[in-house]
């Protein structure tokens, strides 16, 4: 009963912060950058520690790595980034960890995913990763009830997430530069967000045909 109750309070203060965002704090990438920059030396600190509880308040998290980028320059930006995606990643893997598979809603794709990953956890972690076949935060979650060390999980996502975060952190540090850069840096995000689109109906069918070879299996 208990375990129901937190889930409630989660989902609900969740729903609260989303509604406020979205309707009075209408937050943009310059917004955010302002406000992380008025905060002077704690601004990384409290960059990072947004994007760790990010998976629990359902903040876009392509928001928040151009912020990043256009706050700290695309190699610090990356760093933070990455730190924050990660430390968030594993926050929502230590709760389904946690609470099990009440957390997260039970669905034959949930279930082809998980088994995907018990096969081989860091190579399919680390594929999801960087090919957005599945939605981050599920497969943080669902990394929590499926076999997976902790250290496999964290390691994939930290290498399957910096070419993404690169993309974003450039772009955003880009957009105050001379249109040289903004060029370039828009070129860059494109091929690295075209190449996942190439490849990821052929590879997400054979992905999924495999997660469900291995749920007949057990079956």
């Amino acid at each position: 009963m208990k375990k129901w109750i937190r889930l409630v309070i989660i989902a609900a203060a969740a729903v609260l912060l989303l509604w406020v965002n979205q309707s009075f704090l209408k937050w943009s990438p310059q917004t955010i950058k302002d406000w992380i920059l008025s905060l002077g030396a704690a601004g990384p600190i409290v960059y990072i520690l947004l994007y760790t509880v990010r998976p629990l308040v359902l903040f876009p998290a392509s928001l928040l790595s151009l912020a990043g980028g256009l706050a700290f320059g695309p190699v610090q930006g990356l760093i933070y980034t990455v730190t924050g995606a990660s430390g968030g990643a594993m926050l929502a893997y230590m709760l389904a960890k946690k609470f099990g598979k009440s957390f997260i809603p039970s669905s034959d794709r949930i279930e082809t995913v998980k088994k995907l990953m018990e096969k081989n956890g860091f190579t399919y972690v680390l594929i999801l990763r960087l090919l957005p076949i599945v939605n981050f935060d599920l497969i943080s979650y669902t990394a929590g009830i499926a076999s997976i060390r902790w250290y496999s999980f964290l390691a994939a996502t930290i290498l399957g997430i910096i070419p993404g975060t690169f993309a974003y952190n450039f772009l955003g540090s880009s957009i105050t530069e001379d249109k040289t850069v903004l060029i370039i840096a828009v070129m860059v995000f494109a091929v690295i967000a075209i190449i996942p689109v190439l490849f990821k109906e052929k590879l997400k069918q054979r992905l999924f045909q495999e997660g469900k070879n291995e749920v007949k299996k057990d079956a």
